[in-house]
């Protein structure tokens, strides 16, 4: 089963591959006049990189929830983060003008194409003040397109695709990453890559091409996908997404540290998966044989502990409708908990 897709993989990344480029960051101005400005946060300098290590468990209560909702807030405003819709565009300013304000961390884009459709992946990097190894880094990754298939009469280039949970909520975590890990690279062994990933609703086109674009043997040791976290009204809980066997080791040491950390997410459920079949932008990685793991709030049916999110990839997955700000938060400090642990 896996072979198969492997092969199905190769082909697909042959189409949409791409070459990673410095970002050269969008202008103010034009990043003012796509977002509302009460939407995005105030940029401000990031402190020097702390000498010392801070506990882990220190690091995680830096993420700060209100830059997390301001983040997710802005980018629903644009209206739709389409590939196809015009909007799309305000969102990659947005993404690069905030990540080009912080100290220390390098941005790059990596541009492909599907279908004549152009997809750009920003990978924003965080290195060990020392050289960083070339190879071991660690990923964390989230899409930050939107889509509004299950809208009525739907238009990809001019429906409204806010996409607040899917994946805003996933997307401002990587923005608060950023921000926390920038003042953490003392600490740091390994390379941490925020990857914000485009074309995910395509079929995790963008991921599917960047890994393309890698050497053999892939930089990576690890990637940690967050996507859509921020809705259930009846528990904290996240379906622990792990793909193969080669992905055990990853999610043993992400359930680990959820205890380790008193994080608190409950039920934290693994599921094996064994093909594209589960579109997240961990599929691809985890397929080739990367130890890869994706944290969602359902990957399934509903039950006694998920009612079902009825409004993703509609008009209506708007900021109002993250009713669980706390799963949303013990999310972030997951994924960037296993982070640490693999790359201090």
């Amino acid at each position: 089963m896996v072979g198969r897709h492997l092969f199905v993989l190769a082909i697909v990344v042959a189409a949409c591959g791409g070459a990673p480029t410095a970002s050269t960051g969008p202008s103010p101005t034009a990043v003012a006049a796509g977002a509302s400005p009460t939407a995005s946060p105030t940029l401000a300098p990031t402190p020097s990189p702390s000498p010392t290590a801070r506990p882990i468990s220190a690091v995680l209560e830096r993420i700060d929830p209100a830059k997390l909702n301001d983040h997710m807030v802005a980018l629903a405003s644009f209206g739709s983060r389409d590939v196809r819709n015009p909007n799309h565009a305000k969102a990659v300013a947005y993404l690069k003008e905030q990540l080009d304000a912080i100290p220390g961390v390098v941005v790059q884009s990596h541009r492909a194409a599907y279908n004549g459709v152009p997809l750009e992946n920003i990978l924003a990097i965080v290195d060990p003040l020392t050289t960083a190894p070339a190879e071991g880094w660690v990923m964390i990754c989230a899409h930050y397109d939107s889509i509004s298939s299950r809208s009525p009469g739907w238009n990809p280039v001019t429906t409204a695709a806010p996409g607040a949970d899917d994946n805003g909520t996933g997307t401002a975590a990587l923005l608060e990453y950023a921000r926390v890990l920038a003042q953490e690279r003392a600490s740091l062994k390994q390379r941490i890559v925020l990857a914000f990933f485009d074309g995910e609703e395509l079929f995790f086109k963008g991921s599917l091409a960047y890994l393309g674009s890698l050497g053999s043997p892939a930089p990576y040791a690890a990637v940690i996908n967050i996507d859509m976290v921020g809705f259930n009204p009846l528990a904290d809980r996240l379906d622990l997404i792990y793909y193969t066997n080669a992905s055990t080791s990853l999610r043993d040491l992400t359930i680990a540290a959820n205890d380790r950390y008193q994080i608190g997410v409950s039920p934290l459920v693994p599921q094996l998966a064994t093909s594209g079949a589960t579109i997240l932008d961990a599929a691809p990685f985890g397929l080739a044989g990367i130890p890869a793991v994706a944290l969602v709030q359902r990957y399934g049916e509903n039950d006694a502990t998920f009612p079902g999110n009825y409004t993703f990839h509609t008009v209506n997955d708007t900021p109002d409708k993250i009713t669980n700000k706390t799963l949303w938060l013990k999310a972030a400090k997951l994924t960037l908990a296993t982070a640490l642990e693999l790359a201090r």
